[in-house]
């Protein structure tokens, strides 16, 4: 396996993972709302693109240019 992909398929189970429900602003939540979160992002995305000097694609979800890999492929 190149190094790339054994980098890519380290163990994460150890990472800090907090799933956030959009609405959620109880105490335990972060400081900021999923909503600023996602608008935080919205702005890193449109950034990235502008620097690569290419338009954001515009495509419905159907037809995302996506592939579909399982776990038990990367295995192999």
């Amino acid at each position: 396996m190149p190094d790339d992909v054994e980098a890519k398929n380290t163990d994460r189970s150890s990472w800090p993972i907090r799933v956030t429900r959009l609405g959620d602003d109880s105490e335990d939540a972060l400081d900021t709302t999923a909503e600023q979160r996602l608008a935080m992002m919205w702005e890193l995305v449109t950034q990235a693109w502008a620097i690569a000097g290419r338009a954001i694609p515009d495509y419905d979800r159907a037809h995302t240019p996506v592939r579909k890999v399982s776990r038990r492929d990367l295995e192999e």
